[in-house]
């Protein structure tokens, strides 16, 4: 009897492209991710769904275009609005967690929920069994406040105490879930979602200044770039952690982990060769790293060269279940399942995306990417010129035209962009109460 497959989903906060090891990282912060990627598949045209926070996770839980769900809009969460009953993940829509819940599977969130505000939203109302983590978009890593001073740590719905520093609470939180499945042999999935290396740039080592904050985080305050790689370092760790439970007991056989970003990075990564960075449509903030590891289901050391976007891991984890997707909620994502079986399959496919901010547009079919920001417009071929520095607009005239009009197709099959969406700094002064 075939036995089911778990998954783990690893999501970093605003990590850089190049900022771990096997993706060319210049600084040794990442041994387990990089051992990850030996012991399994690394792919290098991998992206986010969208160049900020919320609207990627709505993507991930959903596998359908954010832009679908009027409570995403386009921006992120944050600001006066993001409290508000209309933004946020109908609980009503069907997600990842809750097709494998109906399905038998165990499913919990820790970390990072980012989705809407409780009472209206929250991870249990979409699916998960557990969760243990913050509901909003960042918080100090000792104290567990928000910008605003207020405690933003909770489990199961209630308000919860915990002393530590956050990453490794999370850690350890995911390395006990993994216990108690070993010991029930229940099929699992766990969305393990650090906040690292997302401000506010603390280490292990800031404990003290992190009391010295409560109630003054703002978004463009400190850190440094060695800050920035301990925190990276520390996560690592932790992912080491739980690789080393599924191991020891015997689950990692069974057990599909996939690491990535929710968008790129922010101002001490290190996104090269790639331009821009987190809130740009350039590739320095929508390519990510994505390193997936299944032993015995996935071949090891390979490089995957197909074009996969954030909302492909929902249907990637509902065909390695047996698991139906909704029929009244189609799937925007492809099924990765056969990619990650025969690296060398190819799926033809384009990836989308748009942002009120700075009215910027991307396409990306191939090598070639339509961009257009500020009211230009661009076309480029990623293979020659991943800087986007060659604009081949003019020498190309009929692809960049069949681009632009594939984009503008894609676009009509879209809700039209809020009115009301939003972009700002998240956290900024002008947030504050």
């Amino acid at each position: 009897m075939t036995r089911p497959v778990n998954f783990v989903f690893i999501l970093a906060d605003d990590l850089g492209y190049a900022d771990l090891g096997c993706y060319g990282g210049r600084a040794p912060v990442s041994p387990h991710i990089d051992r990850m990627a030996e012991q399994g598949m690394r792919f290098v045209n991998g992206y986010a769904n969208s160049p900020v926070c919320s609207p990627t996770r709505f993507a991930l839980i959903t596998g359908r275009y954010q832009y679908r769900l009027r409570g995403a809009a386009d921006e992120p969460l944050h600001g006066p609005n993001a409290a508000l009953p209309t933004h946020g993940l109908p609980p009503s829509h069907p997600t990842l967690p809750s097709l494998l819940q109906a399905a038998g599977y165990k499913t919990a969130l820790i970390g990072k929920w980012h989705l809407g505000a409780a009472p209206h939203f929250g991870p249990q109302l979409s699916g998960y069994d557990e969760h243990f983590g913050l509901m909003s978009g960042g918080v100090d890593y000792f104290t567990h406040t928000a910008p605003n001073g207020q405690k933003d740590l909770w489990r199961n719905g209630s308000p919860a105490e915990a002393t530590g520093y956050l990453t490794d609470l999370l850690s350890s939180e995911a390395v006990g879930f993994v216990e108690r499945r070993a010991r029930d042999r229940q099929p699992f999935l766990l969305s393990l979602h650090y906040t690292a290396p997302h401000w506010p740039w603390e280490t292990r080592d800031d404990r003290e200044l992190a009391q010295s904050l409560i109630g003054r985080i703002f978004h463009l305050d400190g850190g440094s770039v060695q800050a920035y790689q301990r925190m990276i370092h520390h996560m690592d760790e932790g992912i080491g952690r739980l690789l080393q439970a599924l191991d020891q007991h015997g689950l990692d056989q069974d057990t599909v982990v996939v690491f990535t970003s929710d968008n790129g990075g922010e101002r001490f990564s290190d996104n090269w060769p790639l331009v821009g960075g987190k809130m740009d449509l350039t590739e320095g903030g929508i390519r990510v790293p994505y390193v997936v590891r299944a032993p015995g289901r996935i071949p090891a050391g390979a490089i995957g060269h197909q074009l996969i976007m954030t909302m492909d891991w929902a249907p990637t984890f509902l065909e390695a279940a047996g698991v139906a997707q909704h029929p009244d909620y189609p799937m925007d994502g492809r099924s990765l399942w056969p990619i990650l079986r025969q690296p060398h399959a190819a799926l033809e496919r384009d990836l989308f995306w748009r942002m009120k901010h700075r009215g910027q547009q991307a396409a990306r079919s191939g090598p070639w990417k339509y961009l257009a920001v500020d009211g230009h417009e661009y076309l480029f071929n990623l293979d020659a010129d991943a800087r986007e520095r060659a604009n081949q607009r003019h020498r190309a005239p009929e692809r960049f035209d069949a681009m632009k009009q594939r984009y503008a197709q894609w676009q009509a099959t879209m809700p039209p962009i809020p009115a009301d969406a939003m972009v700002t700094l998240p956290y900024s002064k002008a947030d504050m109460p």
